[in-house]
């Protein structure tokens, strides 16, 4: 069984994430939002009229798979 932490601080439209993992951050609001995770990766997504959702992750780390 893990341990999960995690404190938000918003400062207008910005917000600071705390986690277990370290601190991200995010600023946006109801139409259009950018958020950095604690490992690097970003997120954008955009809500356009009509229930339309469109999201994209870019980045982040890279992970090794070694074969023997």
């Amino acid at each position: 069984m893990g341990w999960h932490y995690r404190k938000s601080i918003k400062l207008g439209p910005f917000r600071i994430n705390l986690s277990r993992h370290g601190v991200g951050h995010s600023y946006g609001n109801r139409r259009f939002h950018v958020s950095t995770t604690p490992d690097g990766r970003r997120h954008v997504s955009v809500h356009l009229p009509g229930g339309f959702h469109l999201a994209k992750s870019f980045g982040g780390k890279r992970h090794r798979h070694y074969r023997y």
